[in-house]
Formats: C-alpha cells, structure tokens, sequence
C-alpha cells in the first residue's frame, strides 16, 4: 500500500498527479487525511481522503509519500501523529517519498542527512546535511525526492519504477503520451 499524507494547504498538483499515475500502474494508493476526512489544497480544491492516520498500517507499507504545499508543511509538522507516523517509517527502513517543499520535514527529522535529495528551490538552507541535488527527482536509496509540481508527473514515475519496475513506469508514460 502507498500512502499519501494530505494536510490542509497541501499541494494539489504533486498529490494527485503522482496519486493517479500509481493507480494506473495498478498500485493500491490511499490518501490519509492529516486534518480530517475532507482536506482543502493550497488553491481550494477539495479532496475526500480514503483513510485516517490511525487507518495507516506500517506493516503493508510500502511506500509514504508526503505532498508539498507550505500550508501542508505546516500542518503537517504541527500534527504531533503524523511526525511519528513519518519518525516511526524511517525506523522500518519503508520508502519515503516526499515533493516540493515536503523534504524539509523529511531534514527535520534526520532523514536526509547524508543523502542526496532536491527540494523546491530556495528551500535548501532547510535540508541540513542533505546533498543537495538541483533536479527534477533523486533518488537516495529507500529515499524518493522531488523538486516542485512541474516536476509532479516525473516524480510519480519514478515511485512507480521504485515499486514496480522500469518497464511499467514506461507503459504509464506511454499511456498518457508523457515522453520523458
């Protein structure tokens, strides 16, 4: 299961662009809402979450994924469970993935340091010892960044080569005519 954090100002575009590519691969995806069932985006697009917090299962993990959006950093970093749920994954070894300006929350947790990552420009003073990377995706071992929501599509391809192989990444970008 992949599961995407989606707290209120989350941004919409590198939620559920990366959310409909892995559902075409025909990866089990849920939205977790953060703040509730019903979750605003930065530019007022509401989206209904399949699932709470307290619904995500570490067990059939096996990828979270973490939306930029300011307001969704925030917030997400104001939610003492979703901290945990983020601290408790990196613990497991799980994949995680975050775009934009969610690796900074990845860096405050001591995620990224040592690793290489990219993050939305002039948010790299925020990464700590991350190795900053200026490109659309890296990818660091079980650690998946993106750069921004142009980079949104690019980023979703990769988490489903991280999951699924290169192959089906390729049918996926074929099928909505993406060359890459």
């Amino acid at each position: 299961m992949v599961y995407i954090l989606l707290a209120e100002g989350f941004e919409e575009t590198e939620a559920l662009a990366p959310c409909d590519l892995m559902r075409r691969a025909g990866l089990q995806v849920a939205l977790v809402g953060v703040n509730g069932p019903v979750i605003s985006g930065s530019h007022g697009i509401r989206v209904a979450a399949d699932a709470q917090l307290c619904d995500v299962s570490l067990e059939d993990m096996e990828l979270l994924m973490l939306p930029g959006g300011l307001r969704g950093v925030a917030s997400i970093l104001q939610s003492a469970e979703a901290m945990d749920l983020i601290a408790q994954a990196d613990r497991e070894n799980k994949r995680i993935a975050a775009i934009c300006a969610a690796p900074t929350i990845l860096a405050k947790l001591g995620v990224t340091d040592g690793k290489q990552a990219t993050c939305y420009p002039g948010k790299e003073p925020e990464m700590g010892s991350a190795v900053m990377v200026p490109a659309p995706t890296v990818r660091d071992g079980r650690i998946l960044t993106g750069r921004a929501a142009g980079s949104s599509l690019d980023f979703g391809l990769m988490l489903i080569e991280e999951l699924c192989g290169p192959d089906a990444a390729e049918k996926v970008a074929r099928g909505i005519v993406y060359a890459r």
